[in-house]
């Protein structure tokens, strides 16, 4: 106790809006449960870690600690037979007919100690214990009363992982409101009668009989429900009436929900200012006079909150997810699934495809067995700045996923019910890391499903430049002392040849790298032998005797022929003809082929209601592919070139007054489908910042050939300016102004000098007029940083034959890239595996056909190492 009295006056008391990381190591995702000594949180700093990491980059040799271990058991009284027999019957964990928590099927038993360690100075420098005691209600009294009062501030905190933990996941977050149009609502006395008998009922708008039918409470109208995010439900009759009707008639029932109790009938409003679930006070009033009698009716179909059940506890997505297949489950190095953190199985896949071990030269960097991590230089930040470091994030991650350590018993089944009754100690969840890629990202901070494409790029661009910043914590560079950044690895340019018609003369130039291939899908190549081509559920297994559409098929040759082909321009101006406009033709070509390419397609397209919409075509990948004939040549012999424009000429001068691309018009544009070229080429050409403009410029341009290549170097460079300001004030006054975006903050910044107080005056003075306001000062809003990428982009980019395998797919379920579900499938060891969050199997028929984005290895790679990684 002396020991402990001399370094109590180090302990500080944690306030709540301090971070604590009293559930999970900063190095590692070791935690309470995980070993016999579980984890050590510093009573100074409140960082926690293994006891073997207590003291990485720390300038103490002795330090107080409160030791907390955990062991999850289960309860004696649990009636298992119970719990199998009955179904789910309300959508929530914990509470009355539904889920079992964890707190109903285990109880954890928890253990704390306050600990003084010591630095080793000797030996293998590992900390050792000074003393140790024994913490809890009964010992309490006999510690010096900060080091209790820290240690309870230590236990009793959220900690960081907080938010991240919601225990219950009700369908309504409050209960349903009365419609305010049920009192009032029209009667249409049209003599209407609905049948007793559910064999009778019909979509009244296609003949169809489902299970989704809706009854208009107005003019006894009976329609399909809506369909669901992933083409299924039904067929959207109700919602098309309610249109049609010129939104008069708003309110609907689920027929089959209604029984004596009116509450449980599915009432929903399809009024533009409630559009939800909804209470009908005078339903049974409404019913009655449809000749429907409460009296003796039971529920014969489920409704909308129960159908969300079943979707969520059997996670059946159909053929991406292989639902109906008999997966068999597996665990082990490079096979360990992640947990969803809420609407983040986008950056699950993404994870999964460069961290789990299926790119060799980021698991030679980052992945270490977590019993060496303390051997690894990436982890030479302090514990109290590790959460925010991403090295040490990836570092963290990598090991987790490639080690195996975490692993724990295979599942009997592939099919798992209830998520939540995993053990903690064998679940990865990767909250440090969503945080530090995500927290100065105006969506990848958020909760909200994000397109798996854009996060990749992002990621790649915060690798590259935590690693240029990195120093000596990474040591793998090639023979001339250069390090090769993550993003090389993926990184093409593209070779572009245009002839000058009025003279025949020809122009050669490369693109700026790129690290993902966007190809658009030619559906004029498009083969079905059905005539009629319609929207349908691409992955929804056929039932026997049922009439299915035919999906088109276009092969991915066409694709890339379709990037490939040749297009005219019209309004090229050629400096060396005195600016003189003619006629262009222009082709692509590779200028190198990387180790591995990434290729996303654009599966989803904006409709004429300017909403995107997915297209229903398969696409024919075969298992290699052979990019030898896209190669760029460069000058032949014979050609005439185009004299090359000295600086400060007419085109330079182009180039340098060509319009900044704003970052939230680019995002808005990104998230209709559209690529981050093709967007960046209709902003560039309206302006820079006019989202309709651009959006009327891409229904004119969206199938030229070119549409989805890299801007040349000087429209890139143009749109790229260097950011003064520091993105945590940007962060901040959005949060705190709450009626500003991002860009227009950021704006308002740069013009105050970074100044916060003068940049909110000043928004608020220009609220009138905002955006025309920041377009007069000419102010870039993006954050792009140019200096790393000029770095990048001066060092010769790996290139081999063009010859790839398939290793890797990203498949998404939903109407669009912002929503839905994402699913990975990676080829290990020669067997394809489906990584669907946490459930990891071997995949009977992986979705090739289905994906979004495909992952090729260079052949001529296979099985070697980069020699800079």
């Amino acid at each position: 106790m002396e020991r402990i009295a001399a370094l109590a006056s180090t302990a500080r008391i944690a306030t709540p809006h301090e971070p604590v990381t009293n559930s999970e190591c900063v190095y590692t995702f070791h935690s309470p449960y995980t070993t016999d000594g579980g984890i050590v949180v510093n009573l100074a700093t409140f960082a926690g870690t293994l006891q073997d990491l207590a003291f990485v980059n720390s300038p103490d040799d002795t330090a107080l600690f409160v030791r907390i271990r955990k062991k999850r058991v289960t309860k004696n009284n649990l009636d298992e037979e119970k719990s199998k027999t009955e179904g789910v019957t309300k959508l929530g964990v914990g509470v009355e007919g539904g889920f079992q928590s964890d707190a109903d099927k285990y109880e954890t038993i928890s253990k704390y100690s306050i600990v003084v360690l010591r630095k080793d100075a000797s030996g293998d420098g590992k900390p050792r214990v000074v003393a140790e005691l024994d913490y809890n209600e009964e010992t309490k009294g006999s510690f010096p009363e900060e080091v209790a009062r820290s240690a309870d501030s230590i236990i009793n905190h959220a900690g960081l992982a907080v938010q991240q933990d919601l225990k219950a996941w009700e369908l309504d977050d409050e209960p349903k409101p009365v419609s305010k149009y049920a009192e009032t609502l029209p009667f249409v006395d049209n003599g209407v009668k609905v049948s007793a008998n559910p064999a009778e009922w019909k979509c009244e708008k296609t003949g169809e009989k489902t299970d989704h039918l809706w009854l208009n409470l107005s003019d006894g109208f009976v329609g399909g429900g809506r369909k669901n995010w992933d083409g299924s439900g039904g067929t959207n009759g109700a919602l098309d009436h309610f249109i049609e009707t010129g939104e008069k008639y708003p309110l609907v029932v689920k027929l089959g929900t209604i029984t004596e109790d009116i509450t449980t009938a599915d009432c929903y409003s399809y009024a533009k200012d409630e559009d939800g679930p909804v209470l009908v006070p005078n339903l049974k009033e409404l019913l009655e006079k449809r000749g429907i009698r409460l009296a003796g009716l039971q529920k014969t179909v489920k409704s909308t909150a129960e159908l969300e059940v079943e979707l969520n506890a059997t996670y059946a997505f159909d053929a991406i997810t292989e639902a109906g297949a008999h997966l068999v489950p597996i665990a082990g190095p490079g096979l360990h699934g992640l947990q969803n953190l809420g609407n983040s199985c986008y950056m699950n896949s993404v994870v999964q495809m460069l961290f789990s071990g299926l790119i060799p030269e980021i698991s030679s960097r980052y992945g270490i067995k977590c019993s060496d991590i303390s051997k690894s230089s990436l982890i030479s930040v302090s514990p109290a700045h590790a959460s925010d470091d991403l090295l040490c994030q990836i570092n963290k991650l990598v090991s987790g996923l490639t080690s195996g350590e975490f692993c724990g018993p295979i599942p009997e089944s592939f099919e798992v019910s209830d998520i939540s009754s995993s053990d903690p100690k064998y679940r990865l969840a990767p909250r440090m890391f969503k945080h530090v890629v995500g927290k100065d990202h105006i969506d990848f901070r958020t909760g909200q499903q994000q397109d798996a494409a854009q996060y990749f790029q992002y990621l790649l661009e915060k690798i590259d430049r935590a690693e240029l910043g990195a120093g000596g914590r990474l040591n793998n560079k090639n023979s001339s002392g250069c390090l090769h950044v993550t993003s090389h690895l993926f990184s093409y340019k593209t070779e572009t040849r245009l002839v000058c018609e009025a003279d025949n003369m020809i122009k050669y130039r490369q693109s700026p790298p790129e690290t993902l291939l966007t190809l658009r899908i030619p559906m004029p190549q498009a083969k079905s032998d059905a005539p009629d081509l319609k929207r349908q559920r691409s992955e929804e297994p056929g039932e026997e005797g049922k009439e299915k559409n035919e999906v088109p098929t276009v092969s991915f040759d066409e694709c890339l022929a379709a990037w490939s082909a040749s297009t005219t321009i019209d309004d090229c101006r050629w400096p060396h003809l005195q600016n003189a406009v003619s006629r262009a033709t222009s082709t692509t070509r590779f200028a190198n082929f990387p180790r591995y390419l990434l290729v996303q397609m654009q599966r989803y397209q904006l409709g004429d209601d300017w909403q995107p919409h997915k297209i229903e075509v398969d696409i024919d990948v075969p298992e290699e592919i052979s990019l030898k004939g896209l190669k760029g040549t460069g000058p032949q012999e014979g050609e005439i070139l185009v004299p090359d424009e000295p600086e400060g000429s007419s085109e330079a001068a182009t180039v340098q007054n060509a319009p900044a691309v704003d970052e939230n018009a680019l995002a808005q544009l990104m998230d209709m489908g559209f690529s981050m070229n093709g967007s960046k080429r209709a902003l560039m050409a309206v302006g820079g910042s006019d989202v309709e403009a651009a959006m009327n410029w891409v229904f004119d341009h969206n199938s030229d050939p070119d549409f989805n290549d890299p801007l040349p170097d000087g429209d890139v460079a143009a749109s790229v300016v260097s950011s003064v300001v520091d993105e945590g004030v940007v962060t901040s006054l959005v949060e705190n102004l709450g009626c500003f975006t991002g860009d227009q903050v950021r704006a308002a910044l740069k013009h105050c000098d970074g100044a916060s107080d003068r940049a909110a005056d000043w928004l608020f003075s220009h609220m009138d007029d905002l955006d025309a306001a920041i377009a007069s000062l000419g102010i870039n809003t993006s954050t792009n940083k140019p200096d790393n990428g000029a770095e990048k982009n001066s060092r010769p980019l790996d290139d081999g034959d063009g010859k790839y395998a398939l290793i890797g797919l990203i498949s998404h379920i939903g109407k669009n890239t912002s929503s839905g579900h994402y699913v990975c499938h990676l080829k290990k060891d020669g067997k394809w595996v489906i990584f669907n969050d946490e459930k990891v199997a071997l995949s009977e028929h992986p979705p090739v056909k289905h994906a979004y984005m495909y992952l090729f290895q260079r052949c001529d790679s296979l099985g070697s190492l980069h020699p800079g990684f």
